[in-house]
């Protein structure tokens, strides 16, 4: 083992104060399915010549086996195979960046505008001489491009334009669930899509999109922002997490409009394996308790299972910025231990009361529709490694963020990167069949904190994790094997 990775199994034994599954290292030791072990790790804080410089979002070029790790003033280009620094490039000239995608030797970094409202840009790279590759190079796309992804053949480039409003929209009245105005100067929220083999671009937006589904978070003063993209196996359907708004859209990628709005429901936190601690009190105890949780997922991603489309959701939850949109449960009449649960003020009622975010991942198919959700697994598995922050308790607990598919012998896993952990903290589970997803182990990483983006990818043979972890300012890869 590792000096910094710590590996555990489920044991039989319960901790009935905490109701939460206890792991053993010696029945780990017996018969691990994935081993893990660290190697290496970069602080991007280490380096003066780079002030300002994070760790957010890793992309692998296979084409010189490099990472690129974006983070707010440039990115950090690492060789993959020692973690050492081969070059910063700044793109402050530029703006912010905010995610990096590698498709065939080129990076494209997107990038928000100084004033985040006004559109973004699309900067792309070469990834062999590191230096502004040919053709129309930046490109505009919408405002705030958050995250960026390929096509798997290439051809075209998604990028998710948060269009977050500088200004949010006033509350209208004091009935409850409370309603918000929609701001003036709030970007629409959209998709930009750019066709690599011309560069042209196409910006499509929410406006008119059909709604389907429940729970869809509409009158929080601010539009629909795509956060996070996924792509089907053939590359005709796009899937969009619309975080805030606790929903997914669907993007056609052969007309480049939008189908759908599909809202993703509550999960209710009153039923047998959905428990939470809603006290940040120092006591952990996992509760059953009169209350839901909306999804409100982060990452996605896709996959498919017997010819059919499966996506994985991170279900994080996100309240807006300035937090007018959420209140304690004590305003809605709630008494301990839920009075300091924070919820959504747009959702809850006395005695109907929404937190943000499931605390869990969760599998859908391409309807939408729950196939499965880990429940309270992460939370307490979190708690009984002695990683869980109790701070946290009654907001989001553990904060699921980021997800990423790797195909090992056959398997699929997912790996779900824990936000808000004592220590940062990636679970592994195996999806192979989503209707049979089980929980494999959990990365939990010394001087790491708050895992924010994941790269996982194979080469020459090997299987590979890179962890990019935004309060250490530190990157971190582990190298995977599957054993039975």
């Amino acid at each position: 083992m590792k000096k910094y990775a710590q590996r555990y199994v489920l044991a039989t034994a319960i901790a009935a104060s905490l109701s939460v599954s206890l792991f053993s290292t010696a029945a780990l030791a017996e018969n691990p399915v994935i081993a893990f072990s660290k190697q290496w790790t970069y602080s991007h804080a280490a380096n003066p010549a780079t002030p300002g410089q994070m760790s957010e979002i890793p992309a692998f070029d296979r084409k010189t086996n490099t990472l690129w790790v974006a983070g707010v003033v440039g990115v950090d280009v690492l060789d993959a195979a020692t973690g050492a620094l081969i070059e910063h490039i700044d793109i402050s000239s530029y703006g912010s960046i905010n995610s990096v995608a590698i498709h065939n030797g080129l990076a494209a970094f997107a990038i928000e505008s100084p004033t985040r409202t006004n559109p973004g840009m699309v900067v792309f790279y070469d990834t062999k001489t590191r230096t502004l590759a040919e053709g129309i190079n930046p490109i505009e796309v919408g405002a705030l491009p958050d995250m960026l992804t390929f096509t798997h053949d290439g051809s075209k480039l998604l990028i998710a334009n948060e269009a977050t409003p500088i200004t949010y929209g006033a509350r209208i009245g004091i009935t409850v669930p409370y309603v918000f105005a929609q701001p003036a100067g709030d970007p629409a929220g959209s998709v930009s899509i750019i066709d690599m083999a011309t560069r042209d671009v196409v910006t499509v937006g929410l406006n008119g999109v059909p709604v389907s589904g429940d729970n869809v978070r509409i009158n929080t003063g601010m539009n629909f922002e795509p956060e996070y993209i996924t792509v089907n196996e053939d590359g005709t359907q796009a899937y969009v997490t619309l975080q805030e708004a606790n929903a997914m859209a669907v993007l056609d990628l052969a007309t480049n409009q939008f189908t759908g709005v599909i809202g993703l429901g509550a999960k209710d936190f009153s039923l047998p394996g959905n428990q939470i601690d809603p006290l940040d009190n120092s006591s952990v105890a996992f509760l059953s308790v009169a209350a839901k949780g909306l999804y409100m997922p982060d990452a996605i991603a896709a996959y498919q299972w017997r010819d059919d489309t499966y996506l994985v959701m991170a279900n994080e939850g996100d309240f807006r910025e300035d937090d007018a949109d959420r209140s304690a449960a004590s305003v809605f009449g709630a008494v301990a231990p839920l009075a300091r649960l924070r919820v959504s003020n747009t959702d809850s009622s006395p005695g109907n009361l929404y937190a943000a975010g499931a605390r869990s991942f969760s599998i859908r198919n391409a309807s939408g529709d729950l196939v499965y959700d880990s429940g309270d697994i992460l939370d307490k598995k979190a708690a009984a490694l002695g990683i869980y922050d109790d701070g946290r308790s009654r907001d989001k607990g553990v904060e699921p963020e980021g997800v990423a598919l790797l195909d090992i012998a056959g398997r699929t896993y997912a790996f779900i990167s824990l936000e808000r952990t004592t220590k940062s903290a990636i679970a592994i589970f195996d999806i192979t069949n989503p209707n049979e997803a089980s929980f494999i182990d959990m990365i939990v990483t010394e001087g790491d904190i708050a895992p924010e983006g994941m790269a996982a990818y194979h080469y020459r043979g090997n299987f590979y994790l890179a962890i990019a972890n935004e309060n250490t300012k530190t990157t971190t890869l582990y190298n995977l094997e599957r054993k039975r």
